[in-house]
């Protein structure tokens, strides 16, 4: 075995050139195709971190996927509203160790404004439990005063000190500007998550621009436990509440379910990766067959000094398995490589919490994989020099 394999890899040197070429489609497909599995679980990983730290997000009585949307991804309409004396029965409880206000109904130039309290920026959390960071300026502390999110001063060219004006209703077909005039404070740092598109004001001022008194409604809350083991005992007490119709949610739980619901994007682009690897696969078996004319001296020469058909066999095979497994080397460092460089902006913008690592399942599965799929792919070459007899002779017929 160990001199079969000395040749195998004497046979690919020969051929270096064309060796190194194969290779790199293989590195190439295996670069895509580790590199979705990364973006993949990146994307899955961010998706669920999008809030992190809150144990509860209770809301109206509605369905949980629907909480989630607009209470986290401010996406669609609440249906209804949340009493301030419910959220305050809630934040006073014992077993309770924070709760965030959150009041959803106006807007500016598009972008959703969220009511809440300077707590928000204490408390809130998303990625890796990270803090919300403020890139310029300072969070909201007295009257008229709102921070925005990373991609709102992007695409306003808002800065500390802008002044803005809010109006009644949500997105683009907002109206009924409100008199008030806020100030900008403060701009988010990026965090990939809804937040970048979101505009923060203190939850008393939009209250009292809507001719409100402390008393007003929220759209949902979300609640810090101090402990878990009472997570679950809050939840079924706040879904039974007989006070006020409420739905409180466990948020990792009904992310997972939005992701079932979403995640289709992502098998699709595994599906493309893999095709694109089977095409690189294909193209060096193609590569192989195409060289058995030029090498049919070469394999009789060695039949003539011994070689068995079975011999021509594993060497072809065995050259097709180091092909694939260089090429699988390759790609699986190239790709480590572009992902450690890509990692950090890919957070900031894109809320992709990528972990790459060389010494896990994935890359391990991918290495074996492909330099499995190249010794199949190279049995095709090898049968068909196993195939030829001695009658080819030493001398080529034309």
């Amino acid at each position: 075995m160990r001199a079969a394999l000395a040749l195998a890899l004497h046979s690919v040197w020969n051929r270096r050139g064309t060796a190194l070429l194969t290779a790199c489609s293989i590195a190439l497909s295996v670069a895509l195709l580790w590199g979705v599995l990364q973006v993949r679980e990146g994307a899955r990983n961010g998706f669920a971190a999008t809030v992190s730290g809150v144990d509860l997000i209770v809301g109206p009585r509605t369905g949980p996927l629907n909480l989630l949307l607009y209470s986290i991804f401010h996406a669609g309409e609440p249906t209804s509203s949340v009493s301030r004396a419910s959220f305050e029965l809630v934040a006073r409880h014992p077993d309770v160790a924070w709760a965030l206000p959150l009041a959803l109904g106006d807007s500016h130039r598009g972008y959703r404004v969220l009511g809440t309290t300077p707590e928000y920026f204490l408390h809130y959390r998303y990625g890796r439990r990270q803090a919300l960071v403020l890139a310029e300026g300072r969070a909201f502390a007295e009257h008229g005063e709102l921070v925005i999110g990373a991609s709102v001063a992007r695409a306003l060219g808002y800065r500390p000190g802008t002044e803005a004006v809010l109006a009644h209703g949500l997105g683009e077909g907002s109206f009924a500007e409100h008199e008030d005039r806020f100030r900008v404070v403060g701009v988010l740092a990026p965090t990939g998550t809804p937040l970048d598109r979101l505009i923060l004001a203190d939850l008393d001022d939009l209250a009292h621009l809507h001719g409100a008194t402390q008393s007003a409604s929220l759209t949902a809350f979300l609640v810090g436990m101090k402990e878990r083991p009472t997570l679950l005992t809050m939840q079924r007490a706040l879904n039974e509440y007989r006070g006020e119709a409420l739905t409180a949610i466990i948020p990792g739980v009904a992310l997972n379910d939005l992701w079932r619901l979403v995640g289709v994007a992502d098998r699709a682009m595994l599906a493309i990766a893999l095709c694109v690897l089977l095409a690189g696969l294909i193209g060096m078996t193609s590569t192989l067959l195409a060289a058995l004319q030029a090498r049919r001296r070469e394999l009789a020469i060695l039949r003539s000094v011994g070689a068995r058909p079975l011999d021509l066999l594993g060497l072809l095979t065995l050259e097709a398995g180091t092909l694939s497994l260089a090429g699988a080397l390759m790609g699986l460092l190239g790709g480590r490589l572009i992902i450690a460089l890509l990692a950090t902006p890919l957070e900031s913008r894109l809320g992709l919490l990528l972990e790459p690592s060389l010494l896990d399942a994935t890359s391990a599965a991918i290495l074996c994989g492909v330099t499995a799929a190249g010794l199949l792919a190279g049995l095709l070459p090898g049968v068909s020099a196993y195939r030829r007899s001695l009658a080819d002779g030493l001398s080529m017929r034309t």
